[in-house]
């Protein structure tokens, strides 16, 4: 190390792996690209179990077993078995569908920790229209039955937007009927699937609002029986959400190919090579891959980040998002009220939360249009 140069970073804390892009979902907001990889490009069991090796080796504490929907991987019990034997917290993120109770146990009996159960809707008409699966209703209320009666933690995961934002409150009593230890209120990141689909998911401010002071109350009457957690929307924030932690600096995501990222969406980045786990080790990567070092701690930063007394407590906010709405991913993310961009998005906001739904676009391999 040079006396320029700066530190080496801490280890990652977790590692999220999308073992499939596979998923019997259609959700208008999915985080995944839009060009979705295809099965015949996934890892093999071996390099996946590699991965969760090097992964617990390099200092990593947990793993996020997602997708698409990672159970659709045939070999799912025995990649949560090995990433349990590495020494890894294990969390399995699933839609739920096709998880039966031999499934459930199965998984338990292979070490793994915690589930975490997406709800589309509150209801089985809003659930079922908005995941675009008739009969997933059903189906996630008997995976959250398989998994409490295994003893393991629950959390229910609900994105809001402009179709459900009305079901705040049930989202809460739905967790609570379920036995849920945690619910997750993220309003609609607008990313990938999501951004393609802004105008039909942007909701009013008043209604966003609105949803806040009734996740604070439930707060406050349930503690001690549920967690909620909640994310805001960033059109509407003050301050922008530091992205994944900081890119580059607490976690790394890899997707079904095995392209190590920062982040989601960080390959709408042009410029920037993400190294692959087949040819990588995950230490090289996460210490020596300059896309990982691109927009690393502050050094990378413009005004109006770059003298900010927040530039290490967001880290300039998100790269992609800086990129989607300015063209430029090292400007400063137009959430904060400081960008020059930032009363722009906020018009933006606006305007389509009072337009018409548009055109959807549900995440599909091939592309699903309706009006």
């Amino acid at each position: 190390m040079t006396a320029h140069s700066p530190p080496p970073p801490a280890p990652p804390i977790g590692l999220l792996v999308e073992l499939t892009h596979r998923c019997p979902l259609g959700c208008l907001y999915c985080s995944n690209p839009l060009a979705l990889e295809r099965p015949g490009a996934e890892l093999d069991g071996e390099t996946w179990k590699r991965v969760f090796s090097q992964a617990a080796a390099l200092g990593a504490l947990h793993v996020h077993l997602s997708g698409g929907e990672p159970t659709a991987r045939r070999d799912i019990v025995d990649l949560t078995r090995h990433a349990s034997q590495s020494g890894l917290y294990t969390n399995l993120i699933t839609s739920g569908i096709g998880v039966n109770e031999k499934l459930t146990q199965e998984l338990v009996e292979a070490g793994l920790d915690h589930a975490q159960l997406s709800f589309q809707g509150a209801d089985k008409e809003t659930n079922d229209r908005l995941g675009h699966y008739k009969g997933s209703w059903e189906r996630k209320r008997a995976f959250a039955a398989h998994v409490i009666k295994a003893g393991l933690p629950l959390t229910i995961n609900a994105v809001i937007h402009r179709a459900n934002l009305h079901q705040v409150a049930a989202f809460i009593d739905l967790a609570v009927e379920l036995g849920a230890r945690r619910l997750e209120v993220a309003h609609t990141q607008y990313y990938g699937w999501a951004l393609a689909n802004r105008a039909a998911l942007m909701p009013p401010k008043k209604q966003v609002d609105e949803s806040i002071a009734i996740v604070e109350a439930a707060r406050v009457r349930l503690k001690g029986e549920l967690v909620i957690d909640m994310v805001v929307p960033d059109y509407y924030a003050r301050y922008p959400k530091p992205c994944a932690g900081g890119w580059g600096r607490v976690a790394i995501n890899v997707s079904p190919s095995g392209k190590a990222l920062p982040c989601h969406a960080a390959e709408s980045i042009p410029g920037l090579e993400f190294w692959n786990v087949r040819d990588h080790s995950l230490s090289d990567i996460w210490l020596s891959n300059p896309a990982f070092k691109a927009f690393r701690g502050t050094e990378w930063m413009r005004e109006p980040c770059r003298s900010c007394e927040r530039r290490e407590i967001d880290w300039g906010g998100c790269r992609c998002q800086a990129l989607a709405l300015t063209g430029d991913a090292r400007n400063a993310d137009p959430a904060c009220h400081k960008s020059p961009d930032h009363e722009r998005i906020v018009a933006t906001a606006m305007a389509e939360s009072e337009s018409g739904d548009g055109v959807l676009r549900w995440r599909s391999y091939k592309e699903k249009v309706e009006a």
